[in-house]
């Protein structure tokens, strides 16, 4: 069995995106060459891994041939996620069977701002049904693999994008975080996911305000200058938007060094009152470590919220949100939603937001609101704050189970899980995983970062200053391209 890297471009996995455009731009290796790298191993092993569910090779081949060398990605291959975004002529699932011959009849505006950063469709991503899980496992896809480990969870909803990039498809691909969907399959693939701030990217043209701004995209990449580069591209709104920040010249600027001290908080306190792995816990104090020895400034704090009351407000939200959106597709398609089409777990979300009144949709609103302003107030006299992702690692395959309803999922799995990460979607605080950290078995673990609304250069340059005293880019899964068909599994 073959053990030499796959593909035609046997350098692949030694660049990032950013790298990999350079070298397009100085014509020391075609986007073609890279196109057909990145399919030759998707073919080589999504068989076992089942990252990608829609392909559109041969019109990413015609369009390398055509496309203008522009962009800071040009000619870089990429993987859209099968979630909510549409690319024009691309089927778009959101891994719901009822949906399975919808094709999108328009860009998104990040779709728009994707390709004129020089990437190149190669095809859609795995991902859960309507993304409300932190696994990619749907009945329609079967489920996405873990590089690492087949018999743990791939992380979700962006699962399919990380595996993608963890076993070396490719060094970016789309994500998008609702409640952890980009941080939570970064942070169990050793990966870089970023949640930017709430306004940083509008969610246009189809949505103006997608879960009250909880709802973010941004990518999943091996680097933090990738990362970076990406929010440049990507941010920005359309005028009148309820949620607006001016745009900044350059996130990929705040990744050089810098000799500013930030003052940072650090918190192993979980607020839902379960116990954290030990393994978690050292992974911050690792990372509170290590950022002492950079020269911040360093200290523990309580973080602390009602976890119960704040969980029931956005998880009722979305049950609402959810209920109106599968009515609108029903709508356009002409057939009605039916239990068979879907999980429990999602039906009886749609169920539940159809029950629910305004006026208690209203108090959701608002109690989303109060708690906002709490969270964003207890971090507001730190530069950035560190806190686990996942308090427990990673999870099994199957741990997610989307067969309960949709109150019996969200107060067990998914509620225990997202206690780090949906306060910050409330809050609308840019929040990134960084994957600093790995537990007993070798299995990688995220340690979050997040700064103030709008704070995005304060964890960019504290990440990259990391990533810098303690490189990543080499470490790799055990099935990854990089070590021919069938991996070291």
């Amino acid at each position: 069995m073959s053990r030499s890297p796959i593909g035609p471009f046997k350098e692949f996995d030694d660049y990032d995106a950013l790298g990999l455009a350079d070298l397009v731009r100085r014509r020391e290796v075609s986007s073609r060459e890279l196109l057909e790298t990145s399919i030759a191993r998707i073919e080589a092993l999504d068989g076992v891994l089942n990252a990608v569910v829609i392909r559109c090779f041969e019109k990413a081949l015609a369009l390398a041939e055509t496309a203008p060398p522009a962009g800071p990605f040009a000619g870089v291959p990429y993987l859209a996620k099968d979630l909510h975004t549409s690319w024009a002529g691309i089927p778009s699932t959101n891994s719901i069977s009822s949906f399975a011959g919808t094709v999108s009849q328009s860009d998104s505006l990040i779709t728009q701002r994707t390709k004129n950063a020089g990437f190149i469709l190669l095809g859609k991503t795995n991902t859960p049904e309507w993304g409300w899980s932190l696994t990619t496992e749907s009945p329609m896809h079967g489920p996405a693999r873990n590089p690492w480990a087949f018999d743990r969870t791939p992380g979700g909803s962006s699962g399919g994008a990380a595996v993608a990039v963890a076993a070396g498809y490719l060094p970016l691909a789309d994500a998008g975080d609702g409640a952890g969907s980009t941080r939570v399959p970064a942070a169990i693939n050793g990966l870089v996911g970023l949640k930017p701030s709430r306004g940083r990217i509008s969610p246009g043209p189809e949505a103006a305000d997608f879960w009250f701004g909880g709802g973010q995209s941004s990518c999943v990449s091996k680097t933090v200058r990738d990362t970076a580069a990406m929010l440049d591209a990507l941010q920005g709104g359309y005028p009148g938007e309820p949620y607006y920040i001016r745009e900044r010249p350059s996130f990929l600027d705040s990744t050089a060094p810098s000799n500013r001290r930030l003052r940072i908080g650090f918190s192993l306190n979980n607020p839902r009152g379960d116990a954290n792995s030990i393994v978690v816990d050292e992974a911050v104090c690792d990372a509170a470590r290590l950022c002492g020895a950079l020269g911040h400034e360093v200290e523990p704090f309580d973080f602390d919220y009602d976890f119960e009351s704040l969980w029931r407000a956005y998880t009722g939200m979305i049950r609402v949100q959810t209920a109106a959106q599968f009515d609108d597709h029903a709508r356009a398609r002409g057939v009605p939603n039916k239990p068979s089409d879907m999980s429990a777990t999602i039906w009886t979300t749609i169920e539940h937001g159809r029950a629910t009144s305004a006026i208690q949709h209203s108090r959701d609103i608002e109690a989303m609101r109060r708690h906002s302003r709490h969270i964003a107030t207890l971090t507001s006299r730190y530069d950035v704050v560190l806190l686990p992702v996942l308090p427990q690692g990673t999870r099994p395959l199957g741990y997610y189970d989307m067969s309960k309803d949709i109150d019996a999922y969200d107060a067990s799995a998914m509620g225990e899980d997202t206690v780090y990460m949906m306060p910050f979607n409330v809050s609308g605080q840019p929040a990134l995983s960084l994957p600093l950290g790995m537990d007993r078995s070798g299995l990688p673990l995220g340690v979050q970062l997040v700064a103030p609304p709008a704070g995005e250069a304060a964890l960019i340059e504290l990440a990259a200053s990391l990533e810098r005293a303690r490189p990543w880019y080499d470490r790799r899964a055990p099935f990854h391209a990089a070590n021919g068909v069938g991996g070291r599994f």
